[in-house]
């Protein structure tokens, strides 16, 4: 027997026995694979897509969105424009309560908004900036008023920034609720062993109570694709997310389990430090030396031997045949030769080059694709593997050269780009900033008519990709992997799973 299964078999007979012995996690309980640990359960805090994963079971947002994208009431029912776009008016649901018993009304909301955009802790504060305040028309209508019109704002709202804490809680937590969150979701807050489970329980109180039929939910980080596969099959998991794409013939060819898929506005990306300390690199400092390392890659390559050719090359974060996408600038060709020549003109023989990756297997997989094409075109990529708390502390303070990153995608495009391009881009780690494509970003925001935004988009992309202080390499697919007991689950593209109207049978 090989190594790998007997590490998988382990793993497995670990997940087995943690289960059979944690206090409150039994029959009952939905028991969801996920590929890592959260960095925080404060969503004013979260940068990363896994916190998002599992605040999906805690805390409900203003509105959400369905699998096609589209905005649905949740904590909110309905919502209006004003004429001139700078405000927007809000119903709220009435009888909603947090976990604490606290009523989520329009003071609630109010509340919400400060934190978000005043805290020193919060991370939504760009996302939320053109938001001058919010009124209070009545206990349960709000009205966001703006400084100028900002179209991404509904889809902020359909995510951390329109999920709702306790303002009681809050007050009293601070910065601690990033362990400890409070909010108005189908279930509550009860445990959290960093790198090994989070354990929530089902709120009674929950406003759509009918719809939650599971008493507690258990997210169980696990890195390894074969380990999390291998407990989904064997009973320890009855939901994985991210399934590799490797194993999908496994899972569909397995009675025991069933594979759920979805397109994805999700994707990989390389992130280069150009700014600070951190960008005094000669990748860093030098756009050829960029232009040489992205010109040295085979984005198709690179799909078909990591991914069996299932995710989508590309090299915007609009996925090509959407809308957004930019077709002036389609995928470009690996030319090895140019490369060559680049690197040669910058003087160097090798260049040195640091790439920081997360335990994820599969990217595992491409950086070491990545360090085999751009060593022949004179690149020497070191590659250096750190779990995911420690990547993204290593990212917020931007103490790497390049790091491959996963966006999870949003259905606004200014969410898709700004976040990484724009000066105050609330993960622009790498420290890129070019004023004039903040001036055009800006515009295309200002604007509802989707023409206009999709020619300032592509605007904006002439500078970015020219500029190259991101690669974008390639869209994502989802893959769910689900025992055949579980019913009611519905992909979404933006990869998180909604545990409301799902159910276990005996």
């Amino acid at each position: 027997m090989s190594r790998q299964p007997i590490v998988a078999l382990a793993a497995t007979l670990a997940v087995t026995l943690f289960l059979s012995a944690s206090p409150g996690v039994g029959a009952e309980t939905l028991r969801i694979g996920m590929q890592a640990d959260p960095a925080t359960l404060d969503p004013a805090q979260s940068a990363s897509f896994v916190d998002r994963v599992a605040l999906a079971a805690v805390c409900d947002k203003l509105i959400d969105l369905d699998a096609k994208l589209s905005f649905v009431p949740q904590l909110a029912t309905e919502w209006s424009w004003a004429d001139d776009g700078l405000a927007l008016t809000m119903k709220l649901r009435p009888g909603v309560v947090f976990h604490d018993g606290e009523p989520l009304d329009a003071e609630a909301v109010r509340f919400n908004l400060e934190r978000n955009k005043t805290a020193t802790y919060s991370r939504r504060q760009s996302e939320l900036k053109p938001v001058r305040g919010l009124v209070v028309v009545d206990p349960l209508t709000v009205r966001f008023e703006l400084s100028e019109p900002y179209a991404p704002l509904m889809a902020q709202l359909a995510d951390r920034a329109g999920m709702m804490v306790s303002p009681k809680a809050a007050r009293e937590l601070g910065e601690k609720m990033t362990n400890r969150p409070v909010c108005a979701g189908p279930y509550k807050f009860v445990e959290w062993v960093p790198q090994d489970r989070i354990v929530f329980e089902r709120f009674e109180r929950y406003w759509n109570a009918g719809a939650i039929h599971i008493d507690r939910v258990a997210y169980l980080p696990v890195p390894d694709d074969t380990v999390r596969l291998a407990n989904l099959r064997s009973g320890g998991f009855q939901l994985t997310e991210r399934i590799a794409p490797t194993d999908l013939a496994t899972v569909r060819g397995d009675p025991r389990v069933r594979l759920y898929e979805s397109p994805s506005v999700a994707y990989r990306v390389l992130s280069v430090s150009v700014g600070g300390e951190a960008g005094k690199t000669p990748l860093g400092s030098n756009p050829k030396l960029r232009e040489a390392f992205e010109l040295s890659l085979d984005r198709v390559v690179i799909n078909q031997v990591a991914f069996d050719g299932v995710f989508i090359p590309s090299n915007q974060p609009e996925a090509p045949g959407t809308p957004y996408y930019a077709k002036a600038f389609p995928v470009p060709p690996r030319d090895l030769a140019r490369a060559k020549a680049l690197v040669a003109e910058s003087g160097f023989k090798r260049v040195p080059a640091t790439l920081l990756i997360s335990t994820d297997p599969l990217d595992n997989r491409v950086a070491q694709i990545i360090q085999a094409m751009a060593g022949e075109a004179g690149f020497d990529i070191k590659i250096n593997v750190v779990e995911a708390a420690t990547l993204l502390g290593r990212l917020k303070s931007g103490a790497y050269e390049i790091s491959l990153l996963i966006w999870s995608g949003r259905s606004d495009p200014d969410a898709n780009i700004s976040i990484w391009v724009a000066c105050d881009g609330f993960v622009n780690w790498g420290r890129y900033c070019n004023p004039k494509l903040d001036d055009i970003l800006r515009r295309a925001r200002s604007t509802i008519d989707a023409d206009q935004r999709a020619k300032l988009y592509a605007d904006a992309a002439t500078i970015y990709l020219a500029e190259r202080p991101y690669l974008f390499m390639y869209h994502l697919k989802w893959f769910w992997g689900a025992t055949r007991k579980l019913t009611g689950f519905t992909p979404h593209p933006d990869g998180i799973a909604r545990l409301q109207g799902l159910r276990l049978a005996e």
